[in-house]
């Protein structure tokens, strides 16, 4: 009797140890991470920059006399465009173009023309709505009476264009300025063809 109940007891542990699921195939479950990043567009440093509408200009005769010569076209419109902001820009500064002309030189080996025979007188186009833009003051030729203390000495040196003194107040817009030129020439000048160079500069 003994050995059926002994019997019977082996056979139920072993059915017990068969319903238990083997370790090896349990659900360890999953999990996730939602991982994110926000990512602030580069800003670019904005410029201040100078361009100009063309690089040539033809004088053609007008106004001429028995003593002078006079020869007049329009300077290609400048435009000063400022995309910088306002922390960009150093305190208290302030920009300008500036021109000089080189003397004409004949094609044919005559005599140069200095510069001091090349006037202007600028002509501000856009200055934008702050007043804060301004044309520089004309300048006129050796051969004439000066129209401003001092101001008949022609483009020999640089002379101001367009300007303002107040970099940051202006910044974000675009400015445009073009200007009458004039040649004067003593009437017996040389026949033939000349030519110069006229360089603007912007400087803060």
């Amino acid at each position: 009797m003994k050995r059926r109940i002994a019997a019977v007891a082996a056979g139920s542990l072993l059915a017990g140890i068969a319903a238990v699921p083997p370790a090896a195939l349990a659900d360890q479950g999953d999990a996730e991470v939602e991982v994110t990043v926000d990512i602030a567009e580069i800003e670019e440093p904005g410029v201040l920059a100078l361009t100009v509408a063309g690089n040539a200009v033809s004088l053609a005769e007008s106004g001429s006399d028995l003593l002078i010569r006079q020869f007049s076209g329009t300077l290609p419109t400048v435009t000063v465009t400022d995309t910088r902001t306002a922390s960009q820009i150093p305190a208290g500064s302030g920009w300008a173009v500036l021109g000089s002309s080189s003397d004409f030189t004949g094609t044919a080996g005559q005599t140069p023309i200095s510069a001091s025979h090349l006037g202007w007188k600028p002509r501000l186009l856009d200055g934008g709505e702050t007043g804060l833009v301004a044309e520089g003051e004309e300048v006129v030729t050796v051969l004439d009476e000066p129209t401003q203390p001092g101001n008949n000495v022609g483009l020999v040196d640089q002379e101001l264009l367009v300007s303002t003194y107040d970099s940051a107040a202006v910044t974000g817009g675009a400015y445009t300025v073009n200007a009458d030129l004039n040649l004067r020439t003593p009437a017996d000048v040389a026949a033939g063809s000349y030519r110069a160079t006229l360089t603007l500069s912007l400087f803060e």
